[in-house]
């Protein structure tokens, strides 16, 4: 099965960039996943991760200065990097059926293997060699086209899907045991089946007011059996495809759970409305109206829907856009993009960290994270600057000690009923 949907995968790239050939009256393309990088006079490398564009062609990770060769009409190409080294394992081919769709060559460094390309090539991704030069507006062309994945990405991500949720569950029993931030994130880890280096980002682990720190870097060491809150940000990959997921856990059935449950019936519905031809700036109004409405349910403010919209109360509480694309970068390229020639639709002030305003798409893959956090900084900055702002201040202050919510689903969109692949994970465990 993954055979088949990996044949019909290649088939839909061939057909992109075959298409972004003939627009650009170009012969072939060279796609490059990159060289590492090291630390400043050091001689340890940062984590690699390879350049998306390059990595999207084959069905396990690749590697640094590996390269891709396109021309029209023939089997793509893969030149795989070989090196004598005695101090790293070695780099063989991965063995399998994909390799009847390519024709693989084996290269040194030293090769001058580009040589002989088509006088008319183009380049995508990072370029160490610097030989052959880009073409303006092929990258917006070709990350345009990313945004609605295959069926073998969206499997992909299924995998994905499931191993993240499987680290959740175990951070929740962690985080319920009194451990601290650091043994719950190796928790999820361990259940995930990963290292760190091989999260697809920086797993976020916070306890308490932390939680109100949306992309708190650090993990505590010392445990906490009194802790209140735990949010966790965190997902795992599939040969580079990402699953990004957040869940909210508290320990006791009290206010702040009846906030939690309000949030994720929302969450549930914003969900079910990711459906194609909707423009995702609706959609994160409607997040905006939903937090509104439950601040005014909760007593945290008195002022009505439109009186808080009207003065952007919500964006208070909720000061992040509703979601982003999803493949194999984890904030996926191409979200501000309305055509293939790269005319964008930038965020305006109303949402200005909005990651996606583009119309949704059948079989796009994205995020809904919509978040309710009490940040002493911007309570801080409602009080000073909004005029009769209705919101109870001593209740603010009862709920700053649990930092925040924030639910985050992965959904695939579809025409009717969108496929939410986290809350499948999680049912499915």
């Amino acid at each position: 099965m993954l055979t088949a949907l990996y044949q019909e995968h290649l088939s839909v790239l061939t057909t992109r960039y075959n298409n972004a050939m003939t627009h650009f009256g170009i012969d072939a393309i060279v796609l490059s996943t990159g060289e590492k990088s090291y630390y400043f006079q050091d001689d340890h490398t940062h984590p690699f991760h390879a350049y998306s564009g390059t990595q999207q062609w084959l069905p396990f990770l690749l590697g640094a200065e590996t390269y891709l060769i396109l021309r029209a009409g023939q089997k793509p190409t893969l030149v795989w990097p070989v090196r004598d080294d005695f101090w790293h394992a070695s780099n063989p081919v991965p063995s399998g059926d994909w390799q009847k769709a390519w024709n693989i060559t084996l290269a040194k460094k030293s090769d001058k293997w580009f040589a002989s390309l088509p006088s008319k090539t183009a380049w995508l991704g990072p370029n160490p060699l610097a030989t052959i030069a880009p073409y303006d507006g092929l990258k917006a062309y070709i990350d345009f086209s990313k945004a609605v994945k295959t069926p073998f990405e969206i499997q992909a991500m299924r995998q994905a899907s499931m191993r993240g949720a499987r680290g959740h569950v175990a951070a929740k029993e962690a985080f319920l045991a009194g451990m601290s931030e650091l043994d719950i994130h190796l928790a999820f880890l361990q259940a995930s089946q990963q290292t760190a280096a091989q999260e697809p980002y920086p797993g976020i682990v916070g306890l308490n007011e932390h939680a109100a720190v949306l992309h708190y870097e650090h993990k505590a060491i010392e445990s906490s059996a009194t802790s209140r809150t735990l949010l966790i940000d965190a997902g795992a990959s599939e040969h580079g495809y990402a699953s990004d997921i957040t869940r909210t856990f508290v320990r006791h059935d009290d206010d702040f759970n009846a906030l939690l449950n309000t949030m994720n019936k929302m969450e549930q519905a914003l969900c079910q409305s990711a459906t194609s031809g909707l423009a995702f700036r609706d959609l994160h109004q409607e997040a905006l109206i939903g937090i509104a409405g439950l601040l005014h349910e909760h007593k945290i403010c008195s002022l009505s829907v439109e009186e808080q919209l009207a003065k952007s109360i919500p964006q208070i509480f909720f000061p992040h856009g509703l979601g982003h694309l999803l493949g194999l970068q984890v904030h996926d390229v191409g979200g501000h993009q309305i055509d293939q020639a790269g005319t964008l639709n930038l965020p305006d002030d109303k949402a200005p960290f909005l990651r996606l305003t583009r119309t949704l798409e059948e079989n796009m893959v994205i995020t809904i994270e919509p978040g309710l956090y009490f940040i002493p900084m911007l309570i801080e900055k409602m009080k000073a600057e909004i005029a009769n702002h209705g919101c109870d201040l001593s209740k603010i202050e009862h709920f700053m000690p649990y930092g925040g919510i924030r639910i985050e689903d992965n959904v695939v969109v579809k025409n009717d009923q969108p496929e939410n692949l986290t809350r499948i994970a999680f049912n499915n465990l």
